[in-house]
């Protein structure tokens, strides 16, 4: 049996996001279902269907940031039954792009699939939050 959808988040979730916002997909495309039905809604209103695509997009989306971007993700909350996980909070970002910084402030919720290989995200929702939106990155 796969590990518990909290520590899934704490060993695999936290660490694949760090790695995307320094350049590197591959940790977030590892964690995300590698066939069939996903979704993605991405925060410039777009929308990817299935889950080749969003892994291509995901590779894609980390190529454009450097090595020095960092972002944290801040849990309002998180469970699991059975087989389905989420979590929802937001995510910080400050990015390099093109050696510029770009500063992001993400809604974020996320659905997870428990498989034989482990969770797998199956949805994304990530959405720009306004600055009056409460809560702080924390970690």
């Amino acid at each position: 049996m796969t590990e518990d959808f909290k520590t899934f988040f704490e060993t695999a979730r936290r660490p694949a996001a760090s790695a995307f916002a320094a350049g590197d997909g591959a940790p977030v495309v590892r964690l995300s279902a590698q066939g069939g039905q996903a979704t993605f809604f991405d925060p410039g209103g777009g929308f990817t269907e299935g889950a080749e695509a969003i892994n291509r997009a995901n590779r894609e989306g980390a190529s454009r940031f450097g090595p020095s971007g960092t972002t944290k993700l801040q849990v309002k909350d998180l469970a699991e039954s059975g087989d389905l996980a989420f979590w929802t909070g937001f995510q910080t970002a400050d990015l390099d792009v093109g050696g510029k910084r770009q500063l992001m402030r993400l809604r974020v919720t996320e659905t997870y699939r428990r498989e034989a290989d482990g969770w797998k995200m199956i949805h994304r929702h990530a959405s720009m939050a306004s600055d009056k939106e409460e809560g702080s990155a924390d970690g």
